[in-house]
């Protein structure tokens, strides 16, 4: 009991009332007047405290509707810290696709093995969009593809730090603009590696598909172009 004291000395008033509601069936909070009789707290306060909330991703406010409690995702934090990590040093980018790329060789084996067959038809149908959209006389950079097939290889984890890690790599990905590489041969290889690592992972090979996976990170790796940061981590 005193470790779960000493989480709850860490948050403010409103994130500890917000906890306590999360376990409940509602979602909604009262107004912070209500708030403010029922806790003994300056409106003013906890007006901050909620906007440190908002930023968390850990509540949703509207005009209308009021103040609502959602369910918890590590992404918000984890990329607002980001944000704030490229805004010092853009190098910090390398420096969380490594970590990217850790996660997703080490939690490999644990995911591919929760995936259904549901799973296995939506991963086809991203690599068909993807090799469509490239086969194009105008290619179109398949990104939302790229992204949505990563993700949902490893969704089912009932881990939300992996997931929000990875959720926060992927949108700092497109904000970083490195999703509009327009080298078609080279996206044309990428997916070709996704293709065979997606058909290793529905015909349940799946070391094969860990294999493909890292090999094809090696390759990207002895790229000189594009730049480290799509050579290593596509």
């Amino acid at each position: 009991m005193a470790r779960d004291r000493s989480y709850a000395d860490q948050l403010s008033d409103f994130l500890k009332y917000l906890a306590q509601s999360s376990q409940s069936d509602s979602q909604q909070i009262p107004s912070l007047a209500d708030l403010s009789r029922e806790l003994g707290v300056g409106v003013a306060a906890l007006r901050e405290q909620l906007e440190v909330a908002r930023a968390l991703g850990l509540v949703e406010v509207k005009p209308r509707t009021g103040i609502r409690c959602l369910p918890y995702s590590f992404r918000p934090a984890a990329e607002t810290s980001l944000a704030y990590a490229l805004a010092v040093d853009a190098n910090h980018y390398q420096h969380y696709s490594d970590l990217r790329y850790h996660i997703e060789t080490s939690y490999w084996f644990e995911a591919v093995s929760l995936l259904t067959a549901a799973d296995y038809a939506q991963m086809r149908t991203l690599v068909q969009s993807a090799k469509e959209k490239l086969g194009l006389p105008v290619p179109q950079i398949p990104h939302q593809e790229h992204r949505e097939l990563h993700l949902l290889i490893y969704r089912r984890l009932e881990n939300p730090f992996v997931f929000g890690l990875l959720e926060a790599y992927w949108n700092l990905y497109e904000a970083a603009g490195l999703d509009v590489y327009t080298d078609i041969a080279y996206l044309q290889q990428v997916w070709l590696y996704h293709e065979k690592m997606v058909e290793a992972i529905c015909a349940g090979n799946f070391e094969g598909g860990y294999n493909i996976m890292i090999e094809h990170i090696g390759l990207l790796a002895q790229r000189n172009k594009p730049p480290v940061l799509r050579q290593k981590f596509e």
